[in-house]
């Protein structure tokens, strides 16, 4: 059985532009203590191989404590370490992996073609190689096949399967035929579970913190598990300090400090999170400065966005000689005499439905 931590695009001291720059220094900070938890399950769970498959780095313009803190961590994992440089972190002279002398354990592919490291005391081979520019419209799995030997054969690789663009396309018929056990794979931020193209199994493990409203929810690595007859699980392991959600909170018929005090979820101290509000208000409106001001000790950040609309006279239609003058007499009357406030918010929604099917309109949030 051979153990494997698979790790991808931590993106070391990303800006995190749309964060107060106090906010966006902390969030730097966490990124280098991401580097001690990730390194840290290598050693809690006696992996066999830490993989790291590119984007390490968001540029190569990166502070010392991040390089040398990545460079210490690294070193006290307890097994080999494989880097595949990717787009944002491209081998080349001014790479952040020239900066500095790395453990004896770390080994950093350098080259675009397929570099081969042996481990006999796993039975184990590496295959990996590297983006050394900020592009690269081949594969280097095409035409290429491991050799027969290793019982487990790892390939590490950034790149896009089935992309068709600048970076680093992976056909799947070149995955099937790589004669790998394992491709780690990383470029896509969004975990992809384990996969197979013939023999071979594949995965992204997802970016291990979010850096957007674009990479919401849990994010993490892999713990892949390889057995002798060509099997393989793989267990996701969350990471991320902060998540980033997206929720929504409908304002109608509400007090809209109440319907988004209501939309925060349980345990959201530590997110960021960007609240949509929907639905109808008065005239008037609502106050983001005041809610905001509200809600945001409850989570680390907080972006209000409104999309609410102001909501009409329901009734201002019900003497017209037309249809819907006459579906809104009816329902009027039927409101008139009305007994629970549940049926008055039943029959009202029915009279908004109802107004949107007549006009052609899109129908309102329940």
């Amino acid at each position: 059985m051979l153990h494997i931590l698979h790790g991808a695009d931590l993106h070391l001291d990303a800006p995190f532009t749309s964060l107060p720059a106090e906010k966006a220094r902390q969030r730097r900070e966490e990124q280098r203590e991401l580097i001690e938890r990730l390194t840290g399950l290598a050693r809690s769970r006696g992996a066999d191989l830490l993989v790291l498959s590119g984007d390490l780095f968001d540029s190569a313009d990166t502070y010392a404590e991040t390089t040398q803190a990545l460079c210490r961590s690294l070193g006290q994992t307890g097994c080999p370490v494989f880097i595949a440089p990717g787009n944002h972190d491209f081998y080349g002279v001014r790479s952040p992996y020239t900066a500095l002398t790395w453990p004896e354990n770390v080994h950093i592919f350098t080259s675009p073609a397929l570099e081969r490291v042996d481990l006999p005391s796993l039975d184990c081979a590496v295959y990996g190689a590297a983006f050394t520019g900020p592009a690269r419209e081949d594969c280097p799995l095409s035409g290429s096949q491991a050799e027969p030997g290793p019982r487990y054969r790892i390939g590490v690789l950034h790149g896009e399967v089935d992309g068709a663009g600048r970076y680093c396309p992976i056909p799947r018929e070149d995955i099937a035929a790589s004669g790998l056990s394992y491709l780690a794979l990383g470029h896509v931020h969004a975990c992809s579970g384990l996969q197979r193209e013939g023999e071979t199994w594949w995965a992204y493990p997802g970016c291990p913190e979010g850096r957007g409203f674009d990479e919401t929810g849990d994010k993490g690595c892999l713990w892949i598990e390889l057995d002798a007859g060509g099997g393989a699980e793989a267990q996701f392991l969350p990471l991320a300090a902060r998540r980033y959600q997206v929720l929504e909170a409908d304002v109608t018929g509400r007090d809209p400090a109440e319907a988004l005090l209501s939309a925060l979820p349980e345990g959201c101290e530590k997110d960021i999170l960007r609240v949509i509000l929907t639905g109808e208000t008065g005239e008037e409106g609502v106050d983001l400065t005041a809610l905001t001001a509200l809600a945001a000790p409850r989570c680390y950040h907080l972006e209000l966005r409104d999309r609410t609309s102001i909501r009409r006279d329901l009734w201002d239609r019900a003497e017209e000689d037309t249809l819907t003058g006459l579906f809104l007499r009816s329902m009027r009357e039927r409101l008139a005499g009305a007994g629970s406030g549940e049926e008055r918010e039943v029959l009202e929604l029915a009279v908004r439905f109802g107004l949107a099917a007549l006009e052609h309109r899109e129908e309102p949030l329940p």
